[in-house]
Formats: structure tokens, sequence, C-alpha cells
């Protein structure tokens, strides 16, 4: 692909293009009754996983596997904006000039006279735009309820965060885990299910909160390691196999041992 910025805009914009016409004749009388028998609502499914098929190609290094998933989740923006069209809504072009302007109007330190030298000036910029549109930044009824549970304990803890509403550090935090890990341990030994339940999610949210001061997103990070998880116990099967046995059939001693020499292999 040629290195010039306008030749590789157009060669962009003609691709989209091209996709925006084939997706148009999937969804026409004579294309592809599938397509066309798709919903806003039908569609949700695919959108979340095409995104969570582009985060697991990130965090792989998988640069192939980047370029085929971004290419799904741009099919979803590309189906839903189609939809919309169709119903005299909006249409694509509409949904990029919505965000050329947002991107401007909430960078006055880029495009206007405002001055950030770092992420975090960046950010109150940003923040800072967003309320002179008029929009509650700090309203935690408006992270969405669709989330995954614990990016949007993440989310509520930021918002309540940008207002003062934390501790002081992470050391106040991981205490504060601590507690409600012991409160949890109480009321398994009580066998109260309610209260097992109302604990367990208080440990979870302390989790997310933990994660907003060690700057990492709790999704991410229990996805990383399930990921984890399903390798090692990978191993475990396999070395399993090799003696004409399986998890079934083995004892907890010995899964243990497979386990460990999992982790070995990754350091």
């Amino acid at each position: 692909m040629s290195s010039d910025p306008d030749t590789k805009l157009q060669a962009t914009l003609d691709q989209i293009g091209k996709a925006i016409r084939i997706m148009a004749r999937l969804r026409a009388p004579g294309g592809c009754p599938w397509d066309a028998a798709q919903t806003r609502e039908s569609l949700l499914k695919n959108l979340l996983e095409e995104t969570y098929e582009v985060i697991s190609a990130v965090e792989g290094g998988d640069i192939e596997g980047m370029r085929e998933e971004l290419g799904d989740l741009l099919l979803q923006v590309i189906f839903h904006a189609l939809i919309a069209d169709e119903k005299d809504e909006f249409d694509l072009a509409d949904v990029a000039r919505a965000l050329c302007d947002k991107l401007v109007r909430r960078h006055p330190h880029v495009f206007g006279d405002v001055k950030a030298g770092n992420e975090l000036e960046a950010l109150a910029s940003w923040n800072s735009a967003k309320r002179s549109e008029g929009e509650h930044t700090t309203s935690l009824a408006a992270v969405p309820a669709g989330f995954p549970a614990l990016l949007r304990a993440r989310k509520v803890v930021d918002k309540a965060g940008s207002v003062g509403f934390e501790w002081s550090n992470v050391g106040d935090a991981l205490d504060k885990l601590d507690e409600e890990v012991a409160e949890l341990r109480r009321a398994v030994n009580e066998g109260d299910r309610r209260h097992i339940r109302g604990e367990l999610g208080d440990v979870l949210f302390m989790t997310a909160c933990v994660g907003r001061y060690v700057h990492e997103c709790p999704e991410l990070a229990l996805q990383s390691t399930i990921e984890k998880f399903l390798k090692r116990f990978s191993h475990i099967e396999k070395r399993l196999a090799e003696k004409g046995s399986s998890p079934e059939q083995s004892t907890l001693e010995e899964m243990d041992g497979f386990w460990d020499e999992a982790k070995g292999l990754e350091e």
C-alpha cells in the first residue's frame, strides 16, 4: 500500500464504500435472506461477540487476527447504520460526521486554545468539554446497564472517584477488599445463600475498585486469567492423556502437579 497519506485515505474510503454497497445488496430484495432478516436487536449478540474477539486478538498480539476481527466489528457498525438508513433515521455519513464534530469539540487542547501538557490534563480538558455540552459526566445512572458487570463496576467507581468519592490510596482499597473477603467467609460459614450472594458481589465490586487504583480494567484482567486457566488445564488434560488417563480418573494432587508444571513452562 502507498505510504502517501492522501492515497491511503482514498483507498480506505473506497473500501468502506464498497463494503456499504455489498451490505446494501445483501439486504435488498433478491439478496441474502439471513442478512435481510436481521434487526438491531438480533445483531446485539454479534456486536458483543465481535468486540470481545477484537480484544482477544489484541491481547494475544495476533496481528492478522486484529485485521480480521476489526473488519468484523466494522461490519456491525455498517450493518446498524444501514438499518437506520432504511428507516430514514441516519446513515453512516451522519455517524462519521457526529464523531468528527465530537472529536474536535472535545479536544480544545488540540483544536482550540486550551493547554494540556500531559495525559491527565488532556483528560481534564475532555471532561470539561463534555460538561460544557451539558453532559453529566459524573452521573452514575449514565453507565450503561448492558455493560458486563465488572466493566460496569469499574465505570461506576471511576465516575464516583472523579468527584472525590474514593479511598485516598490503593492500600485503603485493599484493606476494604480484605474486609469484604472476611465477610464473605463468615457468610459461607453461616450457609446463608442470600448473604453469600451479597458478600460475593461486594468482593467483586471491591476488586473493580482496586482496579481503578492500579489502572487495570477488571473485565480484561479476568478475561486474561480465564485464558491462562484454559491453557493450564489443557496442559493437565494433555499430560494425563499421555498416561492413558483423564481428569475424571485422576486425583486432585496429580492434577495439581501438572498445573504447577504448566506454570513452570510459562516462566
